[in-house]
């Protein structure tokens, strides 16, 4: 069998053509590829943004609620613990007759800074407010009462005791600043109770 001139022309142009068809569809399939890729670039860039955005829309909120509540922490204490605070401790045998607000010091390379600061000649009481009182909250209260007396020095001489007071007080952190030896003060209605039991006697510093 013999294959003459013509035929070799056609299978050669049959492969030319073949291989025309293989670069167009490689062509195609490239520019496929390229055209998902932008797709998917963008998808992503706009998933990106609305994640942003959303994030943003979020701190925003958070940011408000903050502010709400240090606003009722400051509502707390303006209108509820210190209009009361001397009252209940005198209730409690302990003749308290003024109170201090918002006291800072800095001595010997120290700070101290005291919510509020009940006293008369002979007794003082440091109390520490919160929005809502945590275990952590007590401890450093307590460090608080030990440096008292050193960087406040004109309070040598009296007894120191310290309170703990919260908008929230958790039933656990109340009996554990109660074995602590501080008086617990927590909200009830539109006013503030002491919650330690008339057996509870005070630590002093």
């Amino acid at each position: 069998m013999t294959t003459n001139a013509d035929d070799v022309w056609r299978l050669l142009g049959e492969l030319i053509e073949a291989q025309k068809e293989t670069e167009r569809l490689l062509k195609e399939q490239s520019q496929e590829s390229d055209r998902r890729f932008r797709e998917q670039s963008q998808e992503s860039d706009r998933r990106f943004r609305e994640t942003e955005r959303i994030i943003k829309q979020q701190n925003e909120k958070l940011n408000q609620e903050l502010g709400k509540l240090g606003n009722r922490l400051g509502e707390f204490v303006e209108w509820q613990v210190r209009p009361a605070v001397v009252q209940l401790f005198q209730k409690r045998g302990i003749a308290v007759n003024e109170f201090h607000g918002d006291l800072s010091v800095k001595r010997f390379g120290e700070a101290l800074e005291i919510d509020l600061l009940v006293v008369n000649s002979d007794q003082a009481i440091l109390v520490e407010v919160k929005s809502k009182l945590s275990q952590t909250d007590i401890d450093e209260h307590l460090e608080r009462l030990e440096k008292f007396k050193r960087l406040m020095p004109r309070y040598s001489d009296v007894k120191a005791m310290g309170a703990v007071a919260g908008m929230v007080v958790p039933e656990e952190v109340a009996r554990y600043g109660y074995r602590r030896g501080l008086f617990v003060l927590a909200q009830s209605g539109d006013s503030v109770v002491i919650l330690n039991d008339d057996k509870f006697r005070p630590r002093q510093w």
